[in-house]
């Protein structure tokens, strides 16, 4: 306690020898004033000659000032990156999460049109139904342990991504991978906002009629939009915004109603699909009868899992978002492992007995349940009016959920660390639905193979992120971080590494991890490349995940870094991970600053 308080005085002494150099440079200008000339023309001239320079900077700093986010916080926008209230860890107030809400987090963003379709990937590569069902098993297994394993330093020591992040990379080569997470972020949140406004459209068709969009006429010289299509998207997307206003803690309430209402759309649908059909279903059919050898079924057996990895890379990296906000070390834990694979293995098997059914009906595989949904409508019955407009809007309520949770909190949160002087989590998100109107998602969504291959793309780049990240908490470090190092610019901060802010072996792993995959990502934008490039690619999230861990473990063990714990070897079978509290870290943060 003496020692604090002795710093303390210090840092006042140095704040208040700061606080009295300007007076004395405001004072000796005072006096050469007085020493010039009191000319009147001088001065109207002066006047005449800087009115329009100081008019616009009063503009600019006036603009600055409402745009700002904190008006109380001083220093400059790299001490506001740094440390704000919007990044710092989150104290027990905010800490609500208890294992059940990551339960209901995860129905809520399963239950929803993407997932549906999951499992035409392995169908239309040949796989059996029941073959796609298993490798959608495996491949959110996999996801499962990815997505608990970088939950960990959000659970124990309450960072958020853009946080985490800095402690393997650097502080401000940080801000790369921040900007890679939101640019899926804001792809992601369009399509899906897209998707929402297709539920709108059907929900405007069975109260309007199915030639509605006929009648609504069509403005728009776009072969993948017309004006109806766009009113729709436009209607989901104004419907999405006020959701946008409450921070993630208080989102709990909204994700657990999703739980609880999207399933009882999802099982209506399978219901009412098999009662259609008359309870006669035709798997069998739905790969439209293909017969592939075992080499060609085993790549396809890969492809179908890696699709699960390609779909949720991005769910991968931003996981500290949410893990932050548990109650202990156990909320993040089991309960996201085991609900993960269970919530997209009974979404899959629902979309696959409705497709089923639905063939067994037209004779057409419709993987989306809104084209089945389309379908139904056309009977336009007052039964089949009804049963449509209320699925189409647990779908819609499904999208909202899925994008507020996948993306508009996590790009809101990660625009903060970009520019957290004028940006808040808030902002973000409400910046990032504007951008989503810019990326023209019936586009993207015209053509599923872009889509994929754009998919396929990021998980190239965010996969050898994720290894870095991991096999420097897990291997490195062995579980331990100095929080207030995390917050601090200071030559001697373990995590600024260097007058760069860049810890150069992490850039190189990830630099390595990209590039097995590269050709092969070329080859499929239609490059031609070799057959083993392309089986490379297959593999795109394990090769980069696993080569980013291996090179950056390699580089750290030839070339030490700081912010170990002490007497600890990469080699060495020992734990270091410990709980943190942070009810007075802005306190605290001061003194770890005044320190030298």
């Amino acid at each position: 306690m003496n020692k604090l308080d002795h710093m303390s005085e210090n840092k006042v002494e140095s704040g208040a020898h700061v606080s009295v150099q300007p007076l004395e440079d405001s004072k000796s200008v005072e006096e050469v004033s007085v020493n010039e000339p009191n000319s009147v023309d001088l001065e109207h001239q002066s006047k005449w000659a800087s009115s329009g320079t100081s008019k616009a900077s009063r503009l600019r700093r006036l603009f600055l000032d409402f745009i700002e986010v904190n008006h109380n916080q001083e220093g400059s926008i790299v001490d506001a990156f740094v440390y704000n209230k919007e990044l710092r860890p989150v104290e027990s107030s905010r800490r609500t999460w208890s294992w059940k809400y990551y339960v209901f987090f995860w129905i809520s963003g399963t239950f929803n049109v993407n997932t549906w379709q999951i499992s035409a990937t392995g169908l239309q590569l040949g796989l059996k139904w029941w073959q796609s069902w298993i490798c959608i098993w495996f491949g959110y297994l996999f996801v499962s342990t990815f997505v608990v394993l970088a939950s960990r330093v959000g659970n124990v020591y309450h960072l958020s991504f853009p946080i985490a992040c800095r402690v393997a990379f650097g502080t401000y080569f940080s801000l790369w991978i921040v900007l890679n997470r939101v640019v899926m972020a804001c792809v992601w949140y369009s399509t899906m906002a897209y998707l929402g406004g297709q539920c709108v459209q059907l929900m405007l068709k069975a109260i309007f009629g199915t030639d509605l969009d006929r009648r609504f006429g069509n403005g728009i010289k776009n072969n993948n939009l017309d004006s109806f299509q766009l009113v729709s998207f436009i209607i989901y997307w104004i419907f999405s915004l006020p959701f946008l206003w409450f921070p993630p803690h208080k989102l709990r309430g909204i994700f657990a109603a999703k739980a609880f209402i999207t399933p009882l759309g999802a099982f209506a649908l399978l219901i009412w699909s098999v009662r259609k059909c008359g309870g006669s279903v035709d798997l069998g059919a739905l790969n439209a009868g293909k017969d592939v050898s075992t080499p060609v079924r085993a790549w396809a057996v890969i492809r179908s899992i890696m699709s699960a990895m390609d779909n949720m890379s991005t769910l991968v990296l931003n996981a500290p978002d949410f893990s932050r906000f548990g109650k202990n070390k156990r909320a993040a834990l089991w309960s996201q492992w085991i609900s993960i694979p269970l919530c997209f293995g009974v979404i899959s098997l629902l979309g696959i007995v409705c497709v089923s059914a639905a063939y067994t009906i037209y004779g057409v595989n419709y993987w989306s349940p809104l084209d089945i949904l389309a379908r139904y409508l056309q009977g336009f019955s007052s039964g089949d009016r009804a049963g449509v407009f209320l699925i189409a809007a647990v779908f819609a309520f499904d999208q909202l959920g899925a994008n507020l949770s996948q993306n508009a909190i996590p790009a809101g949160t990660d625009m903060s660390a970009l520019l957290p002087k004028f940006i808040s989590i808030r902002r973000g998100s409400y910046i990032c639905a504007c951008l989503s109107l810019c990326i023209c998602p019936w586009n993207l969504l015209a053509s599923s193979s872009k889509f994929t291959t754009a998919l396929s793309a990021y998980a190239v780049f965010l996969s050898a992120i994720a290894g870095v990240i991991f096999a420097d908490y897990y291997i490195v470090r062995k579980g331990y971080i100095d929080v207030f190092h995390c917050y601090s610019k200071k030559p001697e901060s373990y995590y600024k590494y260097n007058r760069w802010g860049t810890n150069w072996r992490a850039v190189v792993a990830y630099v390595v991890g990209i590039v097995p995959n590269f050709p092969g990502f070329l080859g499929s934008t239609g490059v031609h490349v070799t057959e083993g490039s392309m089986k490379v690619y297959y593999l795109n999230y394990f090769i980069g995940y696993l080569l980013g861990a291996i090179v950056y473990t390699a580089l750290v063990y030839f070339f030490p870094i700081d912010g170990v714990p002490e007497d600890t070897k990469i080699t060495d079978f020992v734990w270091r991970e410990q709980w943190v509290e942070v009810e007075d870290f802005d306190y605290q943060r001061q003194i770890f600053e005044k320190e030298s």
